[in-house]
Formats: structure tokens, sequence, C-alpha cells
């Protein structure tokens, strides 16, 4: 249960092709080739850091966590023991048990596989049966379709635009597409998530869901 009284505790997620492990400065090297491949910093809808600013995020995370705010994990692949990305939990709201799912990127080579599909499953499993959470937000760029999509297809709700939400590396004043889980919605979101990774294949599922 997420306790206002007692800190975030230090938790590795497992499922049957996915691990998503805390993240560690002995986590950098792989992480760096996880955002090499596809050169995920390029992408305009993202904060995906380059690998030489990775020490800088692993530090950013950790002064974040330090504050009870986030929970970060790099996504492994279980089979290949391969770290093929990063997510976490952000915005914790320990008080009124709510918190964000973001901070998404995963490996050109693994996008539109079952990694991005089982990673959320774990995460909101957790979220609303260890944590006993009320609510979970996703949010990402209005531009960006395939995340919108994504979110979607886990059985998330669109709420609504948050006009001129943040200011992207370009220069951009980004509207972002604010979506949720509530605990109410979280057996018919389990049944369906759960279906998909019982026909899903390894190189067959989910959309890769990039977001900040």
């Amino acid at each position: 249960m997420l306790d206002p009284s007692k800190p975030i505790e230090h938790v590795a997620l497992r499922g049957q092709r996915v691990a998503l492990e805390p993240l560690s400065a002995a986590h950098l090297p792989g992480l760096a080739a996880a955002v090499s491949d596809g050169e995920l910093w390029k992408l305009p809808f993202t904060f995906v850091p380059h690998p030489d600013e990775l020490p800088g995020f692993l530090e950013w995370a950790r002064a974040r966590y330090d504050a009870q705010l986030e929970r970060q994990f790099v996504t492994v692949d279980i089979a290949t023991a391969s770290i093929v990305g990063s997510t976490r939990f952000m915005n914790i709201d320990r008080k009124h048990r709510r918190l964000e799912i973001g901070f998404t990127f995963i490996a050109e080579s693994w996008q539109r596989t079952c990694v991005n599909t089982e990673a959320k499953y774990l995460m909101l499993r957790h979220a609303f049966e260890a944590w006993g959470c009320n609510r979970v937000e996703l949010i990402t760029d209005a531009l960006n379709l395939q995340s919108r999509r994504a979110i979607k297809r886990i059985g998330a709700t669109e709420e609504g635009i948050l006009r001129s939400h943040m200011i992207m590396r370009d220069g951009r004043l980004r509207d972002s597409v604010l979506s949720s889980v509530v605990k109410a919605d979280w057996p018919r979101v389990r049944q369906g998530l759960e279906a998909m990774l019982r026909v899903a294949s390894p190189v067959m599922s989910g959309q890769g869901i990039q977001s900040p």
C-alpha cells in the first residue's frame, strides 16, 4: 500500500518475457545501447537522453526517488538479458494514492513487440494490487498518434488535452493528452492485457509507447 508514513520500496517486477529492474549505474552501458538503437534522443515527441547524458539522467532519477516522487526502472528482455528501454512511476502522490506511468522509451528493434504491453501490465498490476492506487495517469504528446493509440489499446480512457503543457527541445509548445486507468477500470483492463499477452509472440504486440 502507498503509505505516506513509509518510503517507496525498492521493487523489481518480473513477468514471463519482461523484467523491470530498479535503475542503477550498472545499467547505464546497456541503456546507452538501447537509446542508440534508433537514436531515440532524436524523437520529436520525447526527452530521451543522449547516451552521453545518461549519468545526469541517473543522478536526476536518484534525486526524484529520494524525494519519494518517482521509482525508475530499466526494461529487460528476459530471454536475452538485454536492456531494451526504461520506464518509471512518476508524480507519486501517496496521500491520494495516485501516480503517473511515463518517461517510457523502448529501443527501436523492440518496438511493436510484447515488451511494452507486458511492462505496462506489470506496472498497472503493481500500482493497483500492491500499492492500492485509485488512479494511474498516462500523458503523451497530442501529436504522437502512435502513442495515443497504444494507450487506448491497453484500456486507458482519454480524458482531455493539457494545452501548452510542455516546451520541447526544438522550442515547440506542446499540447499533451491526459489518459487514465482508475481502480474501477482495473479488472477490465487487466483482463484485456492478459488476453493480449496470452496470444502475443515476442515480435507481435504493443506499439512501443514513447512518452515523456
